[in-house]
């Protein structure tokens, strides 16, 4: 990576690998526009975004090329991919500001060479399993995941965060008869698998003998759910961002600005997506101004002693390992055709 100083005298150089094609492109390239957008509005700074085809070996191939051209390297979206660029940023000796992968292994792997601005994985269930907590139904929440390691992670955490909550859980995986067969109550469903695994089990299990009373799923927290769905109504779903959810920001544009700009873009509103790409940026972006150089050296130390808020919510990461602690997810319910916030209650 570039290790001059960035800001004098030239535009910033904020490099990325992202998911132009393949099966994660349909996030990837919401990353894509959420970055274009944050560039207009920052005015000093420039992109250089290489297709990983959704692929670690194309990632591993592309991404040193990438990172040798740019002063500040941006994460691939997914939690596999950004284990790749992960491990090639802590071989190489890079700093990598991670926007697309929130499995804990990932945010935890190389202390000093990942910043993490997501929640993390065993976090992502924590606003639904709140909801339920607090209508206190007596339903049994059933909770699967889909075959790679982040839904496996999303799914342990849920069980762990019900627990505590007193709500009784069953788990089992994407095949799993349903209703299990054992389950002779009321029950509620959360899944967390790829976006095409949970909304080919909520169709199986919308259209079972017994559907499940409430159905939330981390697919259904992006606007494309309900075309994929077809019928989305009622359903719950957890994502890392949505509009309304954040507070005035410290660093960056505010919401409305970058929705404005982002729409100007695109067409449509942004998804989580964009906004914590957006956010690495926003926040790399900070640090090599405040210390005058891109060294990781010198960003490290500096993203470790940031309290901070951009639009995407709060950002704060554990010194020992770089994981994040300050941000959260959002629950959203779809709603009359639309995901509409919903205000989780504030744990006791």
């Amino acid at each position: 990576m570039s290790s001059d100083r960035a800001a004098a005298g030239r535009p910033l150089r904020v490099g990325a690998c992202l998911s132009l094609s393949g099966r994660y492109a349909r996030f990837g390239r919401q990353a894509v526009r959420g970055l274009a957008a944050w560039r207009t509005l920052d005015g000093a700074a420039e992109l250089i975004v290489a297709d990983d085809r959704s692929d670690a070996g194309t990632l591993e191939s592309v991404l040193p090329g990438v990172a040798a051209r740019s002063d500040v390297l941006l994460g691939p979206y997914s939690t596999v991919l950004t284990r790749a660029a992960g491990k090639l940023a802590a071989e190489a000796g890079w700093l990598l500001w991670n926007h697309g992968g929130s499995g804990d292994d990932v945010q935890r792997a190389s202390p000093g060479h990942i910043v993490s601005v997501l929640a993390p994985a065993s976090r992502y269930a924590e606003p639904f399993v709140r909801h339920l907590a607090a209508a206190t139904t007596g339903a049994t929440l059933w909770i699967t995941h889909g075959r790679g390691s982040f839904g496996k992670q999303v799914a342990t955490g849920a069980e762990a965060l019900a627990r505590r909550a007193g709500v009784g859980t069953m788990h089992g995986d994407h095949q799993a008869a349903l209703p299990p067969a054992d389950l002779t109550g009321p029950w509620d469903l959360f899944c967390a698998g790829s976006f095409a695994e949970d909304v080919g089990l909520i169709r199986r299990a919308r259209a079972s003998a017994r559907p499940p009373r409430l159905v939330c799923a981390v697919a259904a927290g992006v606007r494309d759910f309900a075309g994929a769905a077809g019928n989305a109504e009622g359903v719950f779903g957890v994502g890392q961002w949505f509009p309304g959810a954040a507070q005035a920001p410290d660093l960056g544009p505010a919401e409305a600005d970058f929705l404005a700009g982002y729409s100007a873009l695109a067409g449509a509103l942004p998804d989580y997506p964009a906004v914590q790409a957006a956010a690495a940026a926003v926040l790399a972006a900070h640090c090599v101004r405040q210390a005058a150089g891109t060294d990781r050296d010198l960003l490290w130390p500096a993203a470790l002693a940031l309290n901070t808020r951009t639009l995407f919510g709060d950002f704060r990461i554990r010194p020992g390992d770089g994981v994040q602690i300050g941000h959260t997810t959002v629950c959203v319910r779809w709603t009359a055709g639309r995901p509409v916030r919903v205000q989780a209650p504030v744990p006791r």
